[in-house]
């Protein structure tokens, strides 16, 4: 991620309409998270993608601004919008350098676990730098108990990224992601291509000290 070989990967799969990840819905846990409660002020949504979780969050009233690095991604993501009726804000930024804010809330759904220990690390200084003191990050990650989608991690590694000055890790349980199953990984998961599956994720919450 931030590289120009990993941003062609994500524009060439917005543009052909192919990301695993892209599935014309909010995430349910993010929709249950909202309903329990956990989002609150300003609203950061980092990699954005095309848009839903944002586009959620401005319909119920919440000032809320969604980014990613890929153009292409906020292009689809402000023509979802526009198509909703729902007037939401986005703009095309680097996670690993993150300007702007002070956020309560942040809402990563599936940015997480695509960086590797180095970018990590960078991310996890990012939103603290962005983030007011008491904020509250939520990341949604896919999680390797279980055969699933995409790039899967460990709690131990959800654990570690936070486990630095400047955060309180409060909690990381089980929950469930959405996303489309395509070629190889349709095969490896015996469903056919293009079926849309929950598979395992990790929902974790952290305090920005």
């Amino acid at each position: 991620m931030g590289t120009s070989v990993e941003r062609t990967v994500f524009d060439e799969a917005y543009q052909a309409g192919t990301a695993p990840w892209v599935i014309g819905e909010p995430q349910p846990a993010v929709v249950e998270l909202e309903r329990a409660g956990g989002i609150s002020g300003r609203v950061l949504d980092p990699g954005c993608g095309t848009g839903e979780h944002t586009i959620l969050l401005a319909e119920l009233g919440y000032d809320v601004l969604g980014v990613d690095f890929s153009v292409p991604a906020v292009e689809r993501a402000q023509a979802n919008a526009a198509g909703r009726g729902v007037t939401a804000r986005f703009e095309v930024a680097d996670a690993l350098a993150l300007e702007g804010g002070p956020y309560d809330t942040v809402v990563d759904s599936a940015l997480f676990h695509v960086f590797g220990p180095e970018d990590r690390e960078r991310y996890v200084r990012s939103l603290h730098g962005v983030c007011r003191p008491g904020a509250t990050v939520h990341v949604l990650a896919l999680s390797d108990v279980e055969p699933g989608l995409g790039p899967r991690i460990a709690e131990s590694v959800v654990r570690e990224a936070f486990d630095v000055p400047g955060w309180r890790l409060e909690e990381v349980r089980q929950d469930r992601y959405r996303g489309v199953a395509r070629g190889e990984q349709a095969v490896g998961l015996g469903v056919d291509d293009g079926a849309v599956l929950d598979v395992p994720a990790w929902l974790a919450r952290a305090t920005r000290l």
